[in-house]
């Protein structure tokens, strides 16, 4: 079977009666079985989308099918749907079943998408190449020796595979983007407060954000209309309508000269992000070079950060409730000491200890509260921007998917893999990469633009246009 790119394609052959639903469905797992090498699932729920798929077929057939009828979903790890597995993929949550559905999963479920299974990513959402996970790195589908990036590389590669049409994943600092960038397909993160984060285990909840990975624009517009909206379980959700109306006119896209300044930056990833400037001002759209002085500050603002939320989110985990409870404890002491020794890997436990150090008594005014500060003047010169420009364009990531293990213990190197797309995340704006280059290496990677709040629609259509 040749894999479908859209839900549209699924929708229209089913109605021919080129294929089934369920026939689609046997496909994609099928196909995840073949490519279970690259450690995409962590559980494959083969069974229930058979059944699901059956249903559906029957709803298709009678004319009653919800607008995502033929749409097969995969779940990142980190996401909670009822009666399933959830563990963030750490071995602290290693067999826990969630007692409750993410607002996410009630909504795509309502409107008759199927879900596939629970996919792997880096534990707790920390890391940029998914080697963190507790079970093992997932593998780029277009080259096993390279990572799909992080933390949702069981997400993109999943999609890039063809073992679903799309896949969920979260993005605090670039965790959709940049994986989508390596794995060569769409990645969106929308504006934070636009999709409930109900039911989505909080790493930095100031940043997290749910968002769609595919191979189509229509298909992320799709699964964020129906996600989007307002959730009694969410109180920082805004009140603003999501605009997914298109808008064709030119558009005034700044670039970031720091960006294309930056040392780090592959010479063909610059090369061909120059070229398309050069297009996109041949097609009558004004391109112009802005200055962001604080492309050095991003990375450590968004570490203070993000470390010190995970700190206060992930002090629940503690052996006591639900969980790893390490069986060499004997008191209260070492049953909170080894539990979380033990069911912790080495970069969340890294980060909670960076996190409690910036927010002790010595020295919270010193990183804490001056990372906030910086955080501030992040927003404030990015809608400076925004007051002048439509969008803002940089490269998603530095380079193309890097080898498995090339960063080794290099922790500052693989914190600067989210140079690019930490800005988004810190202003609150959404952003997405869009699959547009190919490297000689013979690898893809993405173009990323940054909307203002609430401007997904704008930027969406855009992305089409640039897709062409």
């Amino acid at each position: 079977m040749e894999f479908p790119k859209s839900l549209s394609a699924v929708q229209s052959s089913i109605k021919n009666g080129e294929y089934t639903l369920l026939q689609l469905v046997e496909a994609y797992l099928t196909e995840a079985e073949k490519t279970a090498d690259l450690n995409i699932f962590l559980e494959v729920w083969k069974e229930e989308a058979l059944e699901k798929a059956a249903v559906i077929q029957q709803k298709i057939d009678s004319g009653s099918a919800g607008k995502l009828a033929g749409m097969v979903i995969g779940l990142k790890d980190n996401i909670c749907y009822k009666g399933h597995k959830v563990s963030a993929s750490s071995k602290i949550l290693e067999g826990f079943e969630s007692v409750y559905s993410s607002t996410v999963v009630k909504r795509l479920l309502a409107d008759d998408a199927i879900f596939i299974g629970r996919l792997n990513c880096d534990e707790f959402a920390m890391g940029s190449s998914n080697e963190n996970s507790a079970y093992g790195p997932v593998k780029n589908p277009l080259d096993p020796n390279r990572v799909p990036g992080g933390s949702s590389g069981g997400s993109a590669a999943s999609v890039a595979a063809n073992t679903c049409l799309v896949a969920l994943g979260s993005d605090t600092g670039g965790s959709i983007r940049q994986p989508a960038s390596f794995c060569g397909v769409f990645g969106i993160k929308p504006t934070y407060g636009t999709i409930s984060r109900h039911g989505l285990i909080a790493y930095a909840s100031s940043l997290d954000q749910i968002g769609p990975f595919a191979h189509s624009v229509e298909d992320l517009s799709a699964v964020i209309e129906v996600m989007a909206g307002p959730d009694e379980f969410d109180s920082t959700l805004s009140t603003n309508q999501l605009n997914l109306k298109a808008d064709t006119k030119k558009h005034r896209i700044a670039y970031l000269q720091e960006c294309f300044d930056a040392e780090g930056l592959d010479p063909e990833v610059k090369k061909a992000h120059l070229d398309k400037i050069e297009e996109l001002k041949a097609a009558g759209h004004t391109v112009e070079a802005v200055s962001f002085p604080y492309l050095d500050q991003l990375v450590p603002c968004y570490n203070v950060l993000t470390n010190a939320e995970a700190s206060s989110n992930l002090a629940r985990f503690d052996g006591m409730r639900y969980g790893y409870r390490s069986e060499n404890a004997v008191d209260l002491e070492t049953t909170y000491t080894k539990s979380r020794s033990e069911g912790f890997g080495p970069e969340v436990k890294r980060r909670i200890m960076l996190g409690t150090f910036v927010l002790s008594a010595g020295y919270y005014d010193a990183y804490y509260s001056k990372a906030q500060k910086v955080r501030r003047l992040i927003q404030d010169k990015t809608f400076e921007i925004f007051q002048d420009y439509d969008f803002i364009l940089t490269p998603t990531t530095p380079h193309t998917a890097f080898e498995l293990g090339a960063h080794g213990d290099d922790m500052v190197a693989m914190y600067l893999e989210d140079i690019f797309t930490v800005q988004a995340p810190l202003a609150g704006v959404p952003a997405m990469s869009i699959p547009l280059f190919t490297h000689s290496n013979g690898m893809p990677f993405g173009l990323q633009l940054i909307a203002n709040k609430f401007e997904e629609g704008k930027m969406l259509q855009f992305a089409e246009e640039l897709a062409g």
